[in-house]
């Protein structure tokens, strides 16, 4: 017997079962995104590796612990996508979309991390992001969390995140603060773990969102990235937080957020949540005015955030809202010989006229029982019936499957007049 060939580990199917889940939702946040004014970008799943190295970081664990990268036959670095920002960034200097220019871009996809696969994060997984570039913010700043919060608010989650603001100040002053982590880390040696001995020289920061227990005392007490800030990134953070207080929108100070990529500076913000476990960020972002450089390209100031997908179908479903897949409106029934084209013929013609129905066609053998109780089966609000007798007399037999009504017939001109309402009225 042929050995069965399994999905890799961390890397999921999506079923029809819940794929209308996901369509609700990537269908509710285009619409939103377009009414901002925001326009789709898509870019490659495969990128060079030292877009990556270059704008990440290299003392990050994303590079050093989870990408999936390989040579291809040229022996050139390749890498599986584990963020998007980049890849907008390398897109937009190539096209030249950047300089001098104010760009609003969204997009979503699959991205890869080699991690230990468990609820809520995986091998394979997909983000929605946006990015802005030419802005120097508050304001923009502001627009995009409200934005965001205007996801939840359409998806009747708003009651379920929760905003964290902080401000990773300027580079100038994000250096000065690494060295005082570094003084300060290095004189409790004894106290980090494994990864944060490792990060004390490469990445301080990240020694902050350690989720260690027994090293939370020791990170609270440390110095505060906010009380180091710059004047220029002072201001621009209270700014921030006073038009989200007049625009209504809570959020909390968090001084222990400094995400996970070195190109951040100044704005991060992170929505999370309770009520999926330890994986609870559902959105994060924040400001990257240096990264357009840094990847060879002129000065311009950036700003996005990702949404995981997976975390946010998973919010929506345990807050009850989540959205059934549509059923089909009409499922056509067809008996006697020479009816399986005037079946096919007919859902066309009613298609043709109303693009937005979902008739399905009975294919295969089946008496006229068995393709009714499918019927049924199906989902759909209707059953167009053909037989020898419909065909000849140029009609088609109306079958209510979800009321109890009487079978109708009409002409073909009648039904794809009354059709809707009949849908309607059976709803």
């Amino acid at each position: 017997m042929t050995q069965q060939i399994k999905a890799i580990r961390g890397m999921n199917d999506l079923l029809p079962t819940d794929s209308g889940q996901w369509q609700h939702i990537e269908s509710v946040m285009r619409q939103i995104l377009t009414g901002y004014g925001y326009q789709e970008i898509r870019m490659p799943v495969v990128e060079k590796t030292n877009l990556f190295a270059r704008s990440i970081g290299a003392a990050t664990d994303i590079i050093e612990k989870e990408m999936y990268t390989f040579p291809d036959r040229n022996d050139e670095s390749l890498s599986l996508r584990p963020e998007m920002t980049a890849g907008c960034v390398r897109a937009g200097i190539e096209h030249g979309l950047l300089y001098n220019q104010e760009q609003r871009l969204w997009y979503m996809g699959p991205l890869f991390r080699y991690e230990r696969p468990q609820k809520g994060r995986y091998r394979q997984f997909h983000q929605l992001g946006a990015e802005v570039f030419g802005l120097a913010g508050p304001d923009i700043d502001v627009e995009l969390i409200m934005l965001t919060h205007r996801f939840w608010t359409a998806l009747g989650i708003s009651d379920k995140v929760t905003l964290e603001l902080n401000s990773l100040g300027s580079a100038e002053a994000r250096a000065t603060y690494r060295n005082v982590l570094v003084d300060y880390f290095g004189a409790n040696k004894d106290q980090l773990d494994e990864d944060s001995l490792r990060r004390l020289e490469s990445n301080p920061l990240r020694i902050l969102d350690s989720k260690n227990p027994s090293m939370q005392d020791l990170i609270e007490a440390a110095p505060k990235l906010i009380d180091n800030l710059d004047e220029e990134s002072k201001s621009d953070f209270d700014q921030i937080c006073q038009m989200l207080d007049k625009a209504g929108i809570g959020y909390k100070i968090n001084p222990r957020l400094v995400r996970g990529l070195d190109y951040y500076n100044r704005t991060v913000f992170e929505w999370t949540t309770t009520e999926l476990g330890s994986q609870g960020a559902i959105c994060g972002g924040g400001r990257y005015d240096g990264l357009v450089e840094q990847l060879g390209g002129k000065p311009t100031p950036g700003i996005g955030f990702a949404i995981g997908m997976e975390r946010l179908v998973s919010l929506v479903v345990l807050s009850d809202n989540p959205q059934e897949t549509a059923n089909l409106d009409c499922y056509v029934v067809r008996v006697g010989e020479n009816s399986e084209i005037h079946a096919l013929l007919l859902a066309e013609d009613l298609r043709n006229s109303c693009s937005e129905l979902k008739i399905r066609t009975h294919c295969g053998t089946g008496n006229f029982k068995k393709q009714l109780k499918k019927a049924d089966n199906s989902g759909a609000t209707l059953a167009l019936v053909l037989g020898a007798e419909e065909i000849d007399s140029g009609t088609v037999g109306i079958k209510f499957l979800r009321e109890r009504r009487e079978q109708i017939n009409l002409t073909i001109d009648e039904l794809k007049v009354q059709l809707p309402s009949l849908l309607k009225d059976s709803e």
